[in-house]
């Protein structure tokens, strides 16, 4: 009996933890974030990397220093110890780069973006408040001079 009561109150708050908003916005955010990463691979490989390729070299995985000597041969048959420095400056240069197109493609201009738009709609806001203060002044005005008007004797009916 108690777990008949229990199902109910399980589903229901898993019913409510999905139909929050933030998980179905993470959720967005995850697709939307698995297609750019598209984009930036892209972006990295195809122009960022020759760049940097075009300076030294593509591939940093052959890199590495030994330890205990000697460091021979690779993978199972590898004899001494051996640093692989090469790949650990490879992932980081990737990361970096990776950021430097994230931050400078969207982060950087979607900011100024969002900042024109706060700016236009408080210009807006200003704007109508402008707007309501003037209504009022005149409806002010008008009151005044419809108390001045039945004040000086003249009526009309």
């Amino acid at each position: 009996m108690s777990e008949e009561k229990k199902n109910p109150g399980i589903l229901e708050g898993f019913k409510a933890f999905l139909m929050r908003g933030n998980v179905v916005d993470l959720a967005v955010a995850v697709v939307i974030g698995a297609a750019f990463t598209n984009i930036v691979n892209s972006v990295v490989k195809g122009v960022i990397n020759p760049l940097v390729g075009a300076i030294g070299t593509k591939n940093l995985d052959n890199y590495s220093s030994c330890l205990k000597s000697p460091c021979t041969g690779t993978g199972d048959t590898a004899t001494g110890i051996r640093i692989m420095w090469g790949s650990v400056l490879g992932a980081t240069l990737t990361f970096v780069i990776t950021a430097a197109v994230v931050y400078f493609l969207m982060v950087l201009p979607m900011s100024k973006y969002l900042a024109r738009q706060a700016a236009r709609q408080k210009e807006k806001e200003s704007t109508q408040e402008v707007m309501e203060v003037t209504e009022l002044e005149v409806l002010k005005e008008i009151r005044d001079a419809l108390v001045a008007q039945r004040g000086s004797g003249h009526t009309q009916r």
